[in-house]
């Protein structure tokens, strides 16, 4: 699976508060969690951003609570993947358990602008920055993790599991 989408670059530390600000937490609409997706450190992301759209961030994205609305706030408003030198370790759980895909590779953060536009290649870890004609290399995910992204999720991939196992029958 691969997506193309413009850049939205983030620092160090953006942690799920600002991801999704507590306050908007009593609800579990996606579509109500995406208007306010990052508004406390760009007030206008979600009017700017784009399906398709990719962030790129420094190290510890994602960090603090262990909320999974974050991703989910991430995913809803459009956005296709997360790139960052590293993640929280809950985040990148909770981001591949909602079928978010996400990537380590500090060097393609340290050399990605805001505004360019990239080309992510998940099964071979390829991040191809269109803009300026440079390739980057992050680990692909393992057959597994690919599968759970690729049913939406961990649900949708033990639903259609089950449904295979089934049918089997």
């Amino acid at each position: 699976m691969s997506i193309k989408g413009r850049v939205f670059k983030f620092g160090d530390n953006i942690d799920t508060d600002v991801i999704i600000p507590a306050r908007y937490l009593n609800t579990s609409d996606h579509k109500e969690l995406a208007a306010h997706c990052m508004e406390d450190i760009d007030k206008g992301f979600i009017n700017k951003v784009n399906e398709g759209d990719i962030i790129v961030a420094n190290k510890n994205f994602g960090c603090g609570s262990s909320r999974e609305h974050a991703p989910i706030a991430i995913k809803a408003a459009g956005v296709s993947c997360v790139i960052a030198s590293t993640f929280a370790r809950i985040f990148y759980r909770n981001a591949i358990n909602i079928g978010l895909p996400i990537l380590e590779c500090d060097e393609a953060v340290k050399n990605i602008e805001e505004g360019n536009v990239l080309e992510v290649d998940f099964s071979t870890g390829v991040i191809k920055n269109l803009t300026k004609n440079k390739e980057y290399y992050a680990e692909p995910f393992p057959e597994f993790m690919q599968n759970i992204i690729n049913n939406n999720g961990l649900i949708g991939y033990i639903s259609n599991k089950n449904k295979t196992i089934s049918n089997k029958k």
